[in-house]
Order: structure tokens, then C-alpha cells, then sequence
């Protein structure tokens, strides 16, 4: 769907029992639900577009290692790693098989509109239970879940980097950390967007940089003590950030915090909240259907973004297509 065809966040028709804003029905088509959101931006004439952003011939990994995190994560199991020879699976050769087992949110990801639930309810009024994300086929499957993007060809599209760790630490001349728990707020975005030489387009999928997976790779002694606080920097979650970003018509976001919005949640009054209080995972997973990626590798993109001065690029992603499939590992690759 043309983004320009679709209304500002104040101006979306009206849902019976959702707050102004909620995108349910705007990409239905013939009379059928859709499972894409925000994914219907990226039209084939913003995918052409975005093609020609590729220019060096460079392809830059996004995706950190499964086992990235070194200590326990509390409710999400490390990945295991099995490797398998293949006589011992009764094969009578010389090789190898193995086995990963791992859960999808603990490291590099994609969160699916099912992660995220309010009252039961997620994207376009669906309701996710364990049966029916135990689906068998796709085909049975009509949850908005992640391997639906691979009949529409996955994830291609203009991706642009707001490395906010840079910009802060070079301007401000303020200390930073990324566990400060520092609210970015949609007009420092658009500061450092200007700064970076880069223009907002329709389509492009927003990724920002706060430093946490490089904080996380050697953690210090005062790093685990600032994670005791659960303060974590990342975009401010509120009303205004989403409408902000639904105006742009950001096809996705991503960034490499866990939660990409700030940690704590704030409730409305300004205090702080519990994770039930997210703000933005509500708006964009349930009422705009739009993708949110967690704990990317962002420290080689921030690099060849700074050497060449250039903070857009083609960004590529294939999650895993597996029916009913809540997360995934992006499998994201920038080209320059």
C-alpha cells in the first residue's frame, strides 16, 4: 500500500474500543484480515528505491550471537548446541548433524505481532493461544505471526541508522552508559538524523544505536550493579513517540537494547512502571502492526556509517519460516 495513501495517526478511521491512533483494518484486503502491518509499506517501488542505496559492494552481519548474553537471563533459557556425528545417527559416513536449541527473544530478534498482548489482543483484534500458535502449516495460520513475511518475499527494504551512542558521546561531551536508562525522545531522533545528513523516507525501517550489546559482550562489575536497577536508554515510550512514529510510516524498528523503548516503563503520570506499562510494544506490535527488532549488532554498522558518513543502506532480513512462529533471528544484513 502507497504510505502516502494512508492517514496520519489522528486522522485513522475509528475503532470501536481502541484509542485513537489503532491501524486494525487499514491493510485488510478482499474481505480478509491482514498479518503484515506496517510491512505494506514497503511497496516494490520503495524496495526499487531503496535498492539503489547499494553502491560499495559492502555487506555488514547485524545479527549477534545466539549466545551473546554470558549470564543467566531470568525466564529465557542460553542456546544448546549439540553437534551430532553421523555414524552415531546410524549413517555409514564420515560428517557431521547438529542441534540447536535456543529460545527466539534471547538474543539478535524480530518480535512478531503475537509477542505482545493487551487483554489477549493483538494486531488487527486477534487473539494468539498456545493451540493456535501451534499450528502445523502456514496455510491453517491466520495469526499474525513471522513466518507470514516469507510469502511476500521477507524483509528488503531502506534501512537507516540513528547511532545515538555516537552523537551523544561526541557533542555532548556529557557521560553516557546504557544502562542510564536515558529517554530519546522523537525530536533528538530528528537532531541527529539532521546531524547524520539523513532524510526520512516512507518505508525505511528505523534502527537505533544506545551501545547495550557491546556493554554486554564485557560486562563490569558496575555494569551488573547498573543492571540491578533495570534502567535501560532506548526511544521514550509515550502516545506522542507513536504518533511520531506512525507519521513517519516506518516500515519497522529495530535497535540493539532489549526493548528498544526505555526501561522503565512510565505510566501516564510520569512514574515509573512495570514492564506491563510498555508503551510503545502495545502501539506498534498491537494497534499498528509494526515489527520491533531487539539486541542487534549494531558496532560494525556504526563504524562504516562513521568512515564513509553515510546512515543509509539496503537492509535485507529472512526470520526463520516456521508456522506460528512468535520470534525470530532477523537474519539482517546492511549493504552499502
Amino acid at each position: 500500500m502507497d504510505p502516502s495513501s494512508v492517514p496520519d495517526f489522528d486522522d485513522l478511521p475509528k475503532v470501536d474500543g481502541q484509542p485513537q491512533g489503532c491501524a486494525w483494518g487499514v491493510f485488510d484486503k478482499d474481505g480478509k484480515k491482514d498479518v503484515f502491518g506496517t510491512l505494506n509499506f514497503l511497496t516494490p517501488q520503495i524496495v526499487a528505491a531503496a535498492a539503489a542505496e547499494v553502491k560499495d559492494g559492502v555487506s555488514i552481519s547485524l545479527n549477534w550471537p545466539l549466545n551473546g548474553i554470558k549470564f543467566p537471563l531470568p525466564g529465557r533459557k542460553p542456546p544448546v548446541h549439540r553437534p551430532q556425528p553421523l555414524r552415531d545417527m546410524g549413517m555409514d559416513c564420515e560428517g557431521w548433524d547438529d542441534e540447536l536449541d535456543f529460545n527466539t527473544q534471547f538474543s539478535s530478534q524480530w518480535d512478531s505481532l503475537c509477542h505482545f498482548t493487551t487483554d489477549g489482543t493483538t494486531y488487527n483484534g486477534l487473539r494468539p493461544t498456545k493451540e493456535g500458535l501451534s499450528v502445523q502449516s502456514t496455510a491453517e495460520n491466520e495469526l499474525p505471526t513471522i513466518e507470514h513475511w516469507h510469502s511476500r518475499g521477507a524483509l528488503v527494504g531502506r534501512g537507516v541508522l540513528i547511532d545515538w551512542k555516537r552523537y551523544h558521546e561526541e557533542t555532548t561531551g556529557t557521560p553516557y552508559h546504557p544502562l542510564d536508562g536515558y529517554r530519546i525522545m522523537p525530536e533528538e531522533i530528528e537532531k541527529v538524523a539532521k546531524h547524520q545528513g539523513v532524510e526520512f523516507k516512507h518505508g525505511d525501517i528505523l534502527i537505533i544505536r544506545t551501545g547495550y550489546t557491546e556493554m554486554l559482550e564485557a560486562p563490569t562489575p558496575e555494569d551488573f550493579a547498573k543492571l540491578q536497577a533495570l534502567t535501560l536508554s532506548g526511544v521514550h515510550g509515550s502516545v506522542d513517540t507513536a504518533r511520531w512514529v506512525w507519521n513517519h510510516r516506518f516500515a519497522a524498528v529495530a535497535g540493539d537494547a532489549h526493548g528498544f523503548e526505555a526501561l522503565p516503563a512510565h505510566k501516564p503520570d510520569g512514574t515509573p512502571g512495570a514492564i506491563s506499562d510498555l508503551v510503545l510494544h502495545p502501539w506498534f506490535l498491537n494497534q499498528f502492526g509494526m515489527p520491533i527488532g531487539e539486541l542487534w549488532d549494531l558496532k560494525a554498522l556504526s563504524e562504516y556509517s562513521k568512515k564513509t558518513g553515510r546512515y543509509s543502506f539496503l537492509l535485507t532480513s529472512v526470520p526463520l519460516n516456521h508456522p506460528g512462529l512468535v520470534a525470530s533471528p532477523p537474519n539482517a544484513v546492511a549493504l552499502f
